[in-house]
């Protein structure tokens, strides 16, 4: 898998894509990550990719060229099954959507900043919009990153232990049950007797339980939409 993007801020995304399930994947050859400084794109002396906005608001808004010529310097290179833009209008970022987009080969992300983009770039350039909640960032850079993570830890190899992305919340459209470790009494709060019987049908029955109970309590409108 590849993924480019294209952000008025790179340094902002330096630190989450270098370390942990994202690194190992980059070193394994399994994702390669591109952040393109949209800048190089800019016009005159200051590389400038923003102006106000008409109508007199308040904030500025990112130019058409500069988008434009850098998804072009990408897409003259090679075909792209999606051009994401991240907004707070957006779809929602949810695990169904990690587990598609985990499939794709080519990705780019354009990052929204200041009062945004002109939305002739959304009309005629982005194919998918996505959000990673209802509140506003910054910029899209932290959304990006998000976006990075939650699909790049799905692909075949990236993880140790591919089977724990699977055991995972939400992909079975719950909360994953409680989990614990050594030692089985700590300060008089034990595990739950069942986690030491050793008995993988039992386990497998509580936890299933658990999820649907612990989904019942704090998020029930998951259950909703089962």
């Amino acid at each position: 898998m590849r993924i480019d993007i294209i952000s008025a801020v790179p340094d902002l995304l330096t630190s989450p894509l270098s370390h942990s399930i994202i690194q190992r994947a980059q070193a394994k050859g399994l994702v390669e990550l591109n952040i393109i400084n949209l800048h190089d794109f800019g016009s005159g002396r200051y590389k400038q990719i923003d102006d106000y906005p008409f109508g007199g608001e308040a904030g500025m808004v990112i130019k058409c060229q500069p988008v434009f010529d850098a998804v072009k310097s990408l897409t003259d290179e090679r075909h792209y099954d999606a051009i994401i833009y991240t907004s707070p209008d957006g779809e929602i970022l949810d695990q169904p959507m990690a587990n598609e987009l985990s499939c794709l080969e080519n990705i780019i992300i354009l990052c929204g900043h200041y009062k945004g983009i002109d939305h002739r770039i959304r009309e005629h350039l982005v194919t998918r919009e996505i959000s990673i909640g209802d509140y506003v960032l910054s910029g899209g850079e932290l959304a990006a990153a998000v976006i990075c993570d939650a699909v790049i830890r799905l692909i075949p190899g990236a993880m140790s232990d591919s089977a724990s992305a699977l055991s995972d919340c939400f992909q079975d459209g719950l909360l994953a049950p409680e989990v614990y470790t050594r030692p089985s009494d700590f300060n008089g709060w034990k595990v739950p007797e069942v986690l030491l019987s050793g008995d993988p049908k039992a386990i497998h029955a509580w936890q299933e339980q658990r999820a649907i109970e612990r989904t019942r309590a704090l998020r029930p409108q998951l259950l909703e939409n089962q």
